[in-house]
């Protein structure tokens, strides 16, 4: 019998549709890359002289900008949102309420128009007590919302609703018996929420949010309408100049593609890192996973060799 076992020989499982499917994939795939490489229609001198060009950096450098004041201020406003929609108070509750159906109901290009036409709306802004004379402060509006601040709020207002409901969705799905140990520990509400809640509740609220800062990045072309020299109004006006659309669109295409990449590699990072707290041992990386596809007894022996360490 020991003998009849030993010559058991283990076979592997063979998947012919997905070896098809992976040919045919394959097959595409190169015929798309030989179509675009070949066409001298794409233009590829012009995309790479207008590439690295100072005037399309520093549009990249704004559209960057936008992205980064932008996530800043919508994750802090949207998770102050989150916490109201959260809480006891109806009054708290219902105003985030109406603000994120407001705000998600109105199309982003709508929200910058209207503030870069608020001067015509008010000549001037005041802090004080509504329905009274009493104000702390006036300022002409034409001077406080240009075409930098404009950008940024009707980015931050409309990308805070969407955060809100992000994080309200990662808190919600903690178990609720979190709260309550937390509470019979006498834990104040402030500390449960950051020091118990909050936690757990990123690893939910990490790929829905990173999600939205790269559709942010790419809606920040929407601020071309304000005349702004972002990236792609800075493409749109050099090719309504030249006519060498096709490439200096290219160029566009390949910024957001490096810009979604590098924000792609950031959020597989800090998932990895967060993943620590429930596996104890960081998720294996992609290319590890692939080594361990083609030699498992390698990957195993390289995995007990660092476990050992």
């Amino acid at each position: 019998m020991s003998r009849e076992h030993q010559q058991l020989k283990v076979v592997p499982a063979r998947y012919p549709a997905r070896t098809i499917g992976a040919i045919g994939a394959l097959f595409i795939l190169a015929g798309v890359v030989e179509s675009v490489a070949l066409n001298p229609r794409w233009e590829w001198g012009v995309f790479a002289r207008w590439f690295f060009d100072p005037v399309i950096l520093h549009g990249l450098g704004q559209t960057l900008l936008l992205t980064l004041l932008g996530t800043v201020f919508s994750l802090i406003f949207g998770g102050l949102l989150a916490l109201a929609r959260l809480s006891s108070s109806w009054l708290l509750s219902s105003l985030a309420w109406g603000y994120i159906w407001l705000f998600r109901s109105l199309p982003l290009i709508v929200v910058l128009i209207i503030l870069y036409n608020f001067s015509y709306l008010y000549d001037t802004l005041s802090f004080g007590v509504p329905f009274t004379a009493l104000a702390w402060g006036h300022f002409q509006t034409i001077n406080v919302l240009g075409q930098f601040p404009a950008a940024v709020i009707g980015l931050t207002l409309v990308q805070a609703a969407y955060s809100a409901e992000i994080i309200r969705g990662g808190f919600l799905g903690v178990d609720h018996g979190q709260m309550e140990a937390a509470s019979a520990l006498g834990l104040s509400a402030t500390r449960r929420t950051f020091r118990i809640i909050l936690p757990q509740a990123l690893r939910a609220i990490i790929p829905t949010a990173f999600n939205e800062v790269i559709s942010l990045a790419k809606g920040t072309s929407v601020v071309y309408v304000l005349a702004m020299p972002e990236l792609f109004y800075t493409i749109q006006m050099i090719y309504n100049r030249n006519q060498e659309v096709i490439p200096l669109l290219m160029v566009g295409a390949a910024w957001y593609l490096i810009i979604t990449t590098v924000l792609s590699a950031i959020q597989h990072g800090v998932e990895r890192w967060l993943a620590r707290s429930v596996t104890r041992d960081a998720q294996p990386s992609r290319w590890r996973q692939w080594r361990s596809r083609l030699n498992p007894v390698a990957a195993n022996e390289e995995i007990s060799h660092v476990r050992s360490h």
